[in-house]
């Protein structure tokens, strides 16, 4: 058979699959009914939306053939009618040949700080970090069950007045606490986590316990099985006191309940879609979270709430059980009232699960006592610009660059990629083509009604346009993205990592496109409310953008500020 014969037999099957050699020719599908036939008009209109112009001749014979390519993506989406076919085949790599990424073994140490002052009541403990809450509760100061039922009581008190509490898990939360309290008595402690009560954004499957998505129809969702990331903070000795809320799908920080508020100044919003987390961890209510970035949902509700979190290098974290909404950008990270928090919680869930194969098994390594010397440090320069607009915030800015300078840290300006209409575009594109794929049994369901946001950008529109993207454009659009991962490792060349202000410029899409890890931690406060800054690092260097973040941290006081609960209103009142 000719080369041209067995391609043109091949296509004229569609591409539902190929068969073994041995297997016999399986004949085409049937062609649709002659009513129903595409005409080269109906082409015309699919040319119009893509932004192409084919001839006349062009369509006709295009038309011929699009009845069968028709039913193979009918097909292809009637495979996915309970929304269960999983990843695609095809994995993002932030990885470029040339890239140097950490060796060795992994290990942690938790910094030797003095012991916390502890008056008996646990109340009085509610704001401290993650690191100084392990000291107490290693030192026995304070038992787990203790720790673990103030928290409940902060949860069932602040959480209905910030709406940010989805389901508590008082069970299992006090089952675990017991235990942890019955193997340190034993002298089986396990690490800096062992004992610390800790809350979920809810898209982590959590067995025989919801899992809502924030939206409506997964209100009643119940997975048999545990998350990666839950699983190995269980293995970790941590305490799960609660399944916090989210922006409905993990957009913003409405949910199905409502609005979450932030603590700070309640009538506004927490951000999201990590809002719940953002809220409580500001609040005092959990020793720490966990959180979910596709683009800014972690860095966004930190900067809001005033908290420090981690987006890891993509891959660094399993993303099984957890909810997919891009699988190319999807990361999971800690949010805590510390950076050293951050540390010690990526130490317990990072590495390979063999779930998820878009995970690397890089080393991290976590030394506090860690120099700052021989770190090359640079400052986004278009970033510090933009903040030219506000005097007061630049003059916050500013003094946090001094801080970094009398650290010992000598700064060099960079210049991210320019912001090309081609790369500004990239996110929303291919986040769009993705979460459709992702939810579109959801969308063929008919449920997609029962979401609470039903704007221009909210997600039904999103999902409807997301699948009209030609296949063409979407593997297109990830060219370009490879484009800027080459762009971003020549802009970051001479650098270990840099410094940039959220929000401001093109680094957070930019960075959650190309997989850079960024650390965000407060630096001041602006009209009562925190202000944020964040370090960049280059891909799988957490290591070295956290050193430098915990030396800031540490030289200001801005950590140990937090909201007054207490005056938090009511939510209806």
């Amino acid at each position: 058979m000719s080369r041209r014969r067995l391609v043109k037999g091949i296509l004229a099957a569609g591409v539902a699959g190929t068969a073994s050699a041995a297997a016999p020719a399986q004949a085409p599908p049937p062609p649709p009914p002659l009513d129903d036939a595409i005409t080269p008009a109906d082409i015309a209109v699919a040319d119009k939306l893509a932004g192409r112009s084919y001839t006349e001749p062009e369509r006709a014979l295009m038309a011929k053939r699009m009845g069968r390519t028709r039913q193979t993506l009918k097909t292809l989406r009637d495979a996915d009618r309970a929304g269960n076919l999983g990843e695609p085949s095809t994995l993002f790599n932030p990885r470029l040949p040339g890239t140097v990424v950490p060796t060795g073994k992994s290990g942690f140490r938790l910094s030797a700080g003095r012991m916390p002052r502890y008056d008996g009541s646990p109340e009085s403990i509610a704001f401290h970090s993650l690191a100084d809450l392990s000291r107490l509760v290693k030192a026995r100061k304070i038992t787990s069950a203790a720790l673990t039922q103030m928290y409940l009581d902060r949860l069932k008190r602040l959480g209905p007045r910030l709406n940010c509490v989805v389901t508590l898990t008082e069970e299992r939360a006090l089952a675990q606490a017991a235990r942890a309290d019955r193997e340190i008595a034993a002298g089986k402690y396990r690490g800096p986590l062992h004992g610390i009560p800790w809350g979920a954004k809810d898209l982590f499957a959590t067995r025989g316990i919801r899992t809502t998505f924030g939206a409506r129809p997964y209100e009643n969702q119940v997975f048999d099985h545990d998350a990666t990331v839950v699983r190995r903070l269980d293995e970790a000795g941590a305490v799960l006191v609660a399944k916090l809320s989210m922006g409905e799908l993990a957009m913003g920080d409405v949910w199905f309940g409502g609005l979450t508020r932030n603590p700070w100044q309640p009538e506004r919003g927490s951000s999201g879609s990590s809002a719940g987390p953002g809220s409580a961890v500001a609040a005092g209510m959990v020793g720490f979270a966990i959180g979910t970035e596709t683009l800014g949902s972690i860095v966004s509700p930190c900067v809001v709430n005033g908290v420090t979190g981690l987006r890891p290098t993509y891959g660094r974290v399993s993303r099984h059980g957890a909810m997919a909404l891009s699988w190319t950008m999807d990361k999971i990270g800690p949010m805590c009232r510390g950076v050293e928090d951050c540390a010690l919680v990526l130490s317990a869930i990072v590495g390979p699960d063999g779930q998820d194969a878009s995970v690397a098994d890089v080393p991290f390594r976590w030394n506090p006592t860690a120099t700052l010397a021989g770190l090359r440090v640079g400052v986004d320069a278009r970033s510090l610009a933009l903040a030219k607009r506000d005097k007061k915030r630049l003059k916050i800015y500013r003094d946090a660059l001094e801080v970094l300078g009398d650290l010992g840290l000598v700064l060099r300006s960079v210049r991210l990629p320019r912001q090309t209409e081609a790369f500004g575009g990239l996110a929303a594109l291919i986040i769009g083509v993705e979460s459709g794929a992702a939810f579109a049994a959801l969308t063929a369901s008919g449920k997609l009604d029962l979401l609470v946001q039903q704007e221009e950008f909210s997600w039904p529109n999103t999902f409807r346009v997301g699948s009209t993207v030609p296949a063409v454009d979407y593997l297109q659009a990830l060219r370009v993205r490879r484009r800027l991962q080459e762009a971003m490792a020549h802009a970051l060349k001479d650098v270990d990592l840099y410094v940039t202000i959220p929000w401001n410029g093109p680094s957070l899409s930019y960075t959650n496109l190309t997989g850079h890890p960024e650390v965000v931690t407060r630096c001041g406060m602006l009209d009562g409310l925190p202000l944020s800054i964040s370090f960049v690092g280059n891909l799988y260097r957490e290591d070295a953008i956290l050193r430098v973040a915990h030396a800031f941290e540490q030289a200001t006081l801005w950590h140990r500020e937090w909201p007054d609960t207490e005056k938090i209103p009511p939510l209806h009142g």
